[in-house]
């Protein structure tokens, strides 16, 4: 609740009259949309076919905005990877002297990146309840357990996510300790660490996982291939409640038992986990989109616009169906959306500072892009005044609000008030905090470099039907479409919500690039402190 407080105490309401036509064209975010969503761009799947003429199109669109190229080969910067293949993966679940196959993609999402064929012969499991260790507030699920050799099985989400309270991990708001369950498992000598999926918790539907069950795994190759830890994945609802029913546990008791600081594990007597997966190990090469437009003082600094080019490829694994996930809302919106920003950035008068558009490779594999050109800007993240991230989560018609992933961390959340507000729109708290947004999109990769910035879309209280039609769009893209070979282009789309948000990311956006004040982040924020390293450069 903490969080919301500053955004609940500075919000400025929207304009009398409702909201005004945005800066920004929603027709042209649509047939920008239209065209990177077409069967042809092959689902925008990083390294697949589609990669190259997605690059060639974006190439060709910021080349005609006469922006500055600023990768390392014209406007594209290589982003080398490393990519695991499953070749092969077998599961069988003994429980209680009966044994049944798991399979891949339907039961079970399962992948290891430890080259080579990894076994597991009647590996015991234990249950860790959240699997989440805080010795700040005495979680350790692990306390008492030798989880040496077996397999780990723990519950989606963090312990207060679903307790009507916060325990301390930011009630029904995802915490990053909720990201750490592998490597504490790995950290302890388990052989294998699945979770129990849950619809609320998880933020998606079981059909999201089991579509991209035999996905190959990518990470930045910087080098060195990262330690190997073996079996991991998810497991169907149905599977782990009758595993922890085999091992006398209810699964809502459970997840009530698992609450509680003192909850210890439990091993689950009479069920086995067997099989085998067998990984294979390449390198792979990627690329960001990266364009400038030149600030009239360079010694000003700059800001960033990013949005991710990449879907989920021509790989759906569920034939005959439609392979392709075209991935039109996610994230072919945003990037239609950051190319119309940087269109009227060119057409208007040039700003104080620079300028930095950026279209990410691998944000569905990881935010890889977008740490890469991180790791390696073409400008300085010391003098980046602010970060905007276009990531929309739905298609939706005029609003009257936008709302705001990552409440009470920014200073720059009043101001953006206040420029919506002259937009006739009002900004909200996200409500489905349990999903992790803030954690899950590129905008994340500069705030743990300590740039500051407000990452928020379109609001679900549509001028044509209010917060119920906005919210059916919303709930049944998630549990249709997100991920899947439906996110498509459709012509009725009315794409005035993307233009919105857009609008309101370009006015305080070109407000920052004119102006001679640094953003910077609310005090209590780990971010600041990561900031505050750089101070100097921006005096």
């Amino acid at each position: 609740m903490k969080r919301w407080l500053p955004l609940l105490l500075l919000t400025v309401a929207a304009a009398p009259g409702g909201p005004r036509v945005p800066i920004l064209s929603p027709e042209r975010i649509k047939a920008d949309v239209h065209t990177l969503s077409a069967d042809d761009f092959h689902g925008r799947g990083p390294t697949q076919p589609g990669e190259a003429v997605t690059l060639d199109f974006l190439d060709k669109r910021f080349a005609a905005l006469g922006l500055k190229p600023a990768g390392n080969a014209g406007y594209r910067q290589t982003v080398p990877l490393l990519r695991w293949t499953r070749e092969a993966a077998r599961l069988d679940l003994a429980i209680g002297g009966a044994t049944r196959a798991l399979t891949p993609g339907v039961e079970v999402a399962v992948s290891s990146r430890i080259v080579g064929t990894t076994t597991l012969a009647q590996a015991p499991v234990v249950f860790v309840g959240y699997g989440v260790v805080e010795p700040r507030l005495g979680y350790d699920p692990y306390r008492g357990l030798d989880v040496r050799g077996k397999v780990v099985v723990a519950l989606a989400g963090d312990p207060d996510v679903e307790a009507g309270r916060d325990l301390g991990f930011g009630g029904r708001a995802a915490s990053p300790a909720s990201r750490t369950k592998l490597a504490e498992a790995q950290k302890r000598g388990a052989a294998a660490f699945f979770q129990i999926h849950d619809t609320f918790p998880s933020s998606y539907p079981w059909l999201q996982l089991a579509k991209g069950d035999a996905v190959p795994g990518y990470a930045l190759d910087t080098g060195t291939v990262p330690p190997a830890f073996g079996i991991r994945g998810t497991l169907r609802n149905d599977i782990g409640v009758a595993m922890l029913r085999q091992g006398g546990l209810d699964y809502a008791a459970a997840k009530r038992a698992a609450q509680a600081a003192d909850f210890s594990g439990v091993a689950l007597a009479g069920v086995t986990l067997s099989g085998t997966v067998r990984t294979s190990l390449d390198r792979a090469v990627s690329h960001n989109v990266v364009a400038i437009l030149p600030g009239s003082d360079p010694a000003a600094g700059s800001i960033l616009y990013g949005a991710h080019w990449d879907a989920y490829g021509e790989n759906d694994f569920d034939p005959p169906a439609d392979r392709i996930r075209n991935g039109a809302i996610d994230n072919g919106t945003g990037t239609a959306t950051l190319l119309e920003i940087a269109r009227t950035f060119a057409a208007a008068p040039r700003t104080r500072r620079s300028i930095v558009f950026a279209l990410w490779t691998a944000e569905e594999k990881g935010l890889l892009g977008a740490s890469w050109y991180a790791d390696h800007p073409a400008l300085p993240l010391a003098t980046t005044a602010a970060q905007f991230n276009l990531d929309p989560h739905v298609v939706l018609g005029r609003t009257r609000d936008l709302e705001l992933i990552g409440v009470g961390r920014t200073p720059l959340e009043a101001d953006l008030a206040r420029v919506a507000a002259t937009q006739g729109l009002r900004i909200v708290p996200e409500e489905n905090t349990e999903a992790g947004w803030y954690y899950r999109s590129d905008h994340f990769a500069f705030a743990q470099k300590g740039v500051p910035g407000v990452y928020f879309r379109a609001g679900r209280d549509l001028v044509d039907g209010g917060m119920a039609a906005g919210e059916r769009k919303r709930a049944r893209y998630n549990a249709q479409c997100y991920h899947q070979t439906c996110d498509e282009y459709d012509p009725r789309w009315d794409m005035t919500g993307a233009a919105q948000e857009g609008s309101v990311a370009y006015a305080l956006g070109r407000e920052i690039a004119n102006g001679r004040n640094w953003p910077g982040w609310n005090a209590t924020e780990p971010f600041a402190a990561e900031r505050a390293k750089t101070d100097a450069a921006r005096r």
